[in-house]
Order: C-alpha cells, then structure tokens, then sequence
C-alpha cells in the first residue's frame, strides 16, 4: 500500500490525547505503543470505511453500523482489517447512546489487528475528540515553527564565523541530535560534525560501517557529477540490516530511483540526481542534499530520530553551505580572485580580463528607485541578474562590470546606465559614460539608458582645448558642486523646472534659485540657445 497523503503538519502523539483529562479517553485494546500518531479526526458510520480513509486517522465511530449478529461471524475481523489497510491510526468507539459497552468482539479484532482501540465516554462529544486534536497539532506546529527559526538564526550565525563551513556543520548536527557530514566531489568526507556516540558509531563496527557506507551511497545519488559505476562492482546503494527489510533511500525531486543505485552497465549514465534523498538503516534515519551543480558537494545527516522541521533545517545548511563552498572552490570564483589579486599588485587590466572572461565589456551605473542607499545584499542581488559578481557599491550608486554580451536588460526596482562597449584599456572611460547614462535615465525616469557611442561635435576639438575651454568657463563653480550638478541636469531636460527637481530629488524652487545663482556667476543669459550649447559642451568633460 503506497504511504498515506497525510497533511504537512506536525502529527499529534496518542499519548498526547489520551492525557487529556476533559476528554475521559481510555486505550482498551491494541499495542500500547508510545510512537503512535495521529494525523486527523474522522467520524463514519460506514460498514466498510476503507474508501473514505486517507490514513493516519483517529476513526470516531458510534457503532451504527454494526449489525445485531456481527458477534458470532467475521464481522469485526472484516472491518478492522479494512480500518488498517486503509492507514488508520486508531478506532475510537463512543459509548452510547447505541451501545452501553464496546463489544467485546471488537476488542479481540483490534488485538489481533494490533489497532489501537480508544473508549470515548459518554459525555465526550465526536466533535470535542476532533477539537483535541486540532488544538494538539496548533501546538505543535507552533513549537515546530519555533525550532525552525531559532535553528535558522543559529545556522546564518554560524555562517559568519572565521570558520563558517564546521560551524554550520556542528551546529546543524546539533539542531537535528545527530552527525553531519561535509562529502567533496570526489566523494571523500571533507568535514565531519555531531556528538560523540554517533560519530563513533559511524566510525566503526560492523553496524556502523553500514550506517557510513550507506550515507555515502545516499550522497553518491544525490551528487549532480554522479555516473554510474562500471560493470561488476558494488551497489552503491545504502543495505538494510540485517534482519530487517530493506527499505531503500527515497529521493525527492522525483528524478531518481527509489531504490539503491546499482550499476547501470558500461557506457551507462546513472538517472538524473535528485535534490536530496532519505534512508533508514539499522535504524538510524539518513538523509544527503546536494548542494548545486556546479561544484558536487553533498551534504549528509545521520540521527537517531527524524522530527518534523528537520528537513526544513537541513535546507538551510545545504543553502549556507553551497554559498561557502561553491564561490571558493568553482574555477570561476579562483579566476576572479587572481584576477583582483593581480589587479591589486600592479598588473595591467588587459593583462587581467581574460581570467575574468572577456575582452568587451560594460560599465553599468544603478540606483534603486527607493530613497534609501543601496545595501550590499540588493547589490549583489543586482550583479547576479546582470549575470556578473563584480559589483561595488559607491555612496547611492552601484557599478558593476559585466561581459558585453547579452546586452543588460532593464531591472524592476532600479534606474540604470549603460556605458558604450569598451576594452579594459578604456575601463575608466566606460565607468564616466555610465555615470552619465545614469543621470540622463534618472532625468528622463527611464528605466535603462545606454550611452551613445558614435563620433560626436566634441570629438572635432582637442581634448586639452576642450578641458582648458571648460576649466576656465565653469572655474566660478568651483566652490559650489551643487550648481554645477543642477546646471547640467537643467540642460540636459532643455530647460524643465520641475523634471529637473524630481532629477535631483530637490524643489522646483530649489532648482530656479541655483539656475538664477548660475547666470549671475557666469553674467551669461542662460535663455540664449549659444550660450546653453557652449556650457554643455564644458559641463561633458570629465
């Protein structure tokens, strides 16, 4: 029978009911089992309840159903049978006001069918019994909730210590009363975490050495890198103990076997790795996440018990531990460091940019269209949907240097500038026509603007001509910036007071009073189109 759909909440222990002391509940027949859960309340009054169960319920039942001669045949044999294949937890028999006593050949069915059977009382409604159990889960998905996020703020704790990959591990090994364990992508153990006893049981023996061997062979199907192995050899796959039925690992993703990988023959591939697999072996409950694609590092857990939250927990570990293993050990990452080491030491950018992949690349200037200051994680949020991580954040303005092609695509959230395509030579050039792309985007409330590359009526002047024309010219504005950034955002709009204001985040008045205070300073009539030609010709220079 496949495993019951039962509900993603945490379930409630039949011990927790029976406690409860406004309930009367009393457990008269089947094992006496402490594990026992349930997951739901269910009242029927069907002879055959089976096609109504979806398992794990507490079946609420008055006995309607049950005929006047059902003692001396098959009768409660029939039903319980069909209570237990169906998935039921419990059968839970309300005495009165159709029975004065649980029949006595219910009872002998329940023991022989090992159901639990519960006496509701008289005065304990269905509906109550159904309350209980609501109230129950309440709890403990509240206290399941908590865990989590105390285990989640532990974990992204651990993360920024000097050693973040055995912090995370010990306090992941922690969280789930077990052993964690760091696989590399060879397979070896790279770093290994938890309490003493489970260690040493995973270290030797021959139990343990089937607890290990089969985490390994869980972490072997999980690796994204897996192939299957050559003819002849051994399964991969964790073996069930001895005595006991093998259960083999359960893969989630739906992409992998539910069974042990064996060989898949020569010239073979394995299927497709899953996100992360479980297994139970000698009773120890496994579990391996594979931590990305990219690098083939697998994550293992090994624990005496498997709780609800723990797989949540072990996500959050495999994502922290895929970020610190991932950007140190790709061979994109080690490029990019040398590349910034050899930057660092003198090294000419040319020289550089082939390590970090490309020769044609651009300068891009981004602002969020919020008021607050970008913070490094929007940043780096930002380089990754450019597709580059080298990404710097400057006061309100974050640069990034990415590959030319694909061309940057508009981003929602942020107002950006896109330089011409320039070699590394011309970096620093790049970086100045961002800057004014990202004004004139901001100007114009564009969402993206590219900076013009063809030959313009400056390039016809000689750049120190240019420079010194300008110097001289805008030499008044020296000792006041904000005239010179308001005069040239003024020009670029043709003269707008209000787009202007909204440009500089300032009032209209604000912007009329600076235009005003520039014509006084130069004793030049800004309405005259010559004279606006000449200062945005100075304003352009560097």
């Amino acid at each position: 029978m496949p495993d019951p759909a039962v509900p993603p909440t945490p379930p409630v222990p039949l011990a927790a009911l029976l406690a409860r002391e406004d309930l009367g509940l009393r457990q008269i027949a089947g094992p006496a089992d402490a594990s026992a859960v349930v997951h739901w309340a269910h009242t029927s009054e069907m002879a055959d309840p089976y096609p109504y169960l979806l398992g794990g319920e507490l079946l609420l039942t008055a006995g309607v159903h049950i005929p006047e001669a059902a003692g001396s045949g098959t009768y409660f044999d029939d039903y319980v049978s069909r209570i237990v294949a169906a998935g039921g937890a419990a059968l839970g028999f309300g005495v009165a006001p159709v029975h004065d006593t649980v029949p006595r050949a219910l009872v002998a069915a329940c023991d022989a069918f090992e159901l639990p059977l519960i006496e509701v009382p008289p005065r304990t409604t269905f509906s109550a019994v159904a309350r209980a159990v609501w109230q129950l889960m309440a709890q403990a998905r509240h206290a399941e909730l908590r865990r989590v996020t105390e285990a989640q703020q532990s974990l992204a704790a651990a993360a920024s210590r000097p050693d973040p990959v055995p912090s995370v591990l010990r306090q992941l090994a922690q969280r789930v009363g077990g052993w964690a364990v760091l696989y590399g992508p060879d397979g070896t153990e790279v770093a290994v975490a938890g309490r003493g006893a489970e260690r040493a049981k995973a270290a030797g023996g021959p139990e343990a050495r089937e607890v290990r061997e089969a985490l390994a062979g869980l972490a072997r199907i999980v690796r994204p890198t897996a192939t299957a192995p050559p003819a002849g050899s051994a399964p991969t796959g964790p073996v069930a103990s001895a005595g006991s039925a093998p259960t083999g690992p359960v893969a989630s993703a739906g992409s992998a076997p539910s069974g042990p990988v064996t060989s898949a023959g020569p010239g073979r591939s394995a299927p497709a790795s899953p996100a992360s697999a479980t297994d139970t072996v000698a009773g120890v409950h496994l579990a391996a996440y594979s931590l990305g694609a990219g690098h083939g590092f697998v994550l293992g857990i090994g624990a005496p018990q498997r709780d609800h939250g723990d797989h949540t927990i072990a996500s959050v570990a495999a994502v922290l531990l895929s970020l610190l293993t991932g950007e140190h050990q790709s061979g994109s990452g080690a490029a990019r460091s040398s590349a910034l080491v050899r930057l660092l030491l003198g090294a000419p950018a040319q020289d550089v940019a082939p390590l970090l992949g490309g020769e044609r690349w651009v300068v891009v200037h981004a602002r969020p269209d919020t008021l607050a200051a970008p913070d490094p994680v929007a940043a780096s949020a930002l380089g990754a949907a450019l597709g580059s991580p080298l990404v710097d954040v400057a006061r309100e303005v974050v640069r990034v240097l990415l590959p030319a092609d694909p061309e940057p695509a508009p981003q929602p959230g942020w107002t950006l500038g896109v330089s011409a395509v320039a070699g590394p030579r011309e970096w620093a050039a790049a970086d100045v026509q961002a800057g004014r792309a990202l004004a004139r985007a901001r100007a114009t409330r564009a969402g993206l603007v590219r900076y013009g590359a063809r030959p313009a009526l400056a390039d016809l002047v000689p750049e120190a001509d240019a420079e010194a024309h300008a110097r001289a010219l805008l030499a008044r504005f020296d000792a006041t910036p904000a005239l010179t950034d308001t005069l040239r955002t003024w020009l670029s709009l043709h003269g707008s007071w209000d787009r202007t204001a909204v440009a500089l985040d300032v009032h209209r008045n604000t912007v009329r009073q600076r235009i005003a205070k520039c014509a006084a300073l130069l004793e030049l009539d800004l309405d005259d189109p010559d004279v606006r030609m000449e200062l945005w010709f100075a304003l352009r220079r560097p």
